[in-house]
């Protein structure tokens, strides 16, 4: 890990009370100014004449790289900093790759299959990451490379015979890595998976994601599997210290028309997917206008002034609302009621013709909350 500012003061003439405390010529006013420059890389080590080498030695080895990122086919992997994600977040996400053998007789259909293979995840596609080529000469596949030219990149490759092994195998090269930054172990760790048994992968390939396989090849193709794999690849790489959150758009439920029902809410990830599920269920088709929130739930975006009635008008013009529709009531959530007089007035003064409705503050209340809704004609 870096050096912070303060275990770097710990260290200086300032902290040990000693001759040339703050002399001021590293161009710094006090030895915790020039510490915290130093730590954030504003400052050079060598502008103070009176580091001990002991600091020298602690601060060269804190700016070794952990891991080196390597790029394959335009997929970044590698690049870790951390043994555990609660304490920074993980970088990039591991690959998922299917070997196809030419030197087989079904590798133009298992080609297929795998470049075919696509599943939505928070609504961004997802497909099989890369596909190696084995005894093939042929021209360019998309999506692809061959074993000979993955084999020339600087990776650790692992061929996964015993679980045991191949896990605390990783566990030393993550160790060694990030905690001694040991140079010897700074190449992105790539696991091959062998064989058909499709349950056994799938429980070896999520402990290989979470610890700590920079890609995974599999030496055969499934669709849930990987479909498996990619859910959980999603949740472990998300940055847990950003809000999970969805484009703001307009969504379609059931093939809406200019009569359907219309809902909002923010783009918060988790009220979004409530929301849709229960739209989704419905008899009736219905639009969802998701408002631009930093990925904030209903009342902390309204608590922290991301959802304001000015927003909820700015993006009614944005997506053209109303030219696009004859029905004029937005249901809001149930959360929002208190905003409903303002959220008119704003919206009459903007030359906007909608009314509010004051939906449920529960999700799985909307299927009983519409059955007697009016449909606009």
């Amino acid at each position: 890990m870096e050096l912070s500012g303060l275990q770097i003061f710990k260290f200086l003439p300032g902290a040990q009370k000693a001759p040339h405390t703050n002399c001021k010529e590293c161009g710094c006013p006090t030895c915790m100014a020039f510490a915290l420059k130093l730590a954030k890389g504003n400052a050079k080590i060598q502008s103070c004449k009176y580091l001990p080498d002991e600091l020298r030695e602690k601060f060269e080895h804190s700016k070794k790289i952990p891991q080196k990122t390597v790029e394959i086919n335009g997929l970044k992997i590698g690049g870790e900093n951390v043994l555990s994600r609660h304490e920074k977040t993980f970088i990039n996400k591991p690959p998922l790759a299917v070997i196809v053998d030419f030197a087989k007789p079904d590798a133009l259909q298992k080609l297929k299959r795998a470049a075919d293979f696509e599943i939505q995840i928070l609504n961004e596609s997802r497909k099989v990451d890369l596909i190696v080529l084995k005894n093939y000469n042929g021209g360019k596949i998309e999506n692809a490379i061959t074993e000979e030219d993955l084999s020339s990149l600087p990776l650790q490759i692992i061929e996964d015979r015993d679980f045991s092994q191949t896990a605390t195998t990783l566990q030393r090269i993550r160790e060694k890595a990030i905690l001694e930054k040991d140079q010897n172990f700074a190449d992105p760790v790539v696991v091959i998976l062998k064989g058909n048994d499709f349950e056994n992968l799938c429980a070896r390939g999520a402990y290989y994601i979470c610890k700590y396989a920079n890609a995974l090849i599999f030496e055969e193709f499934d669709e849930s599997l990987f479909t498996t794999l990619m859910i959980l690849r999603e949740n472990i790489f998300t940055d847990p210290q950003k809000p999970l959150k969805v484009e703001p758009k307009i969504y379609e439920f059931n093939n809406p028309d200019e009569n359907s029902l219309i809902f909002l809410t923010t783009n918060f990830a988790l009220t979004f997917f409530a929301v849709a599920n229960e739209l989704e269920n419905l008899d009736r088709p219905s639009y969802l206008i998701v408002t631009p929130a930093d990925g904030m739930s209903v009342l902390t975006a309204w608590s922290a002034e991301k959802f304001t009635a000015q927003m909820v008008v700015k993006t009614l013009k944005n997506f053209n609302l109303q030219d696009k529709v004859k029905n004029r009531k937005i249901i809001i959530p149930g959360l929002l009621a208190h905003m409903k007089k303002e959220l008119e007035t704003e919206i009459k003064s903007a030359n906007l013709d909608f009314e509010i409705v004051i939906g449920t503050i529960d999700a799985f209340a909307i299927a009983d909350f519409v059955k007697d809704f009016p449909t606009c004609q």
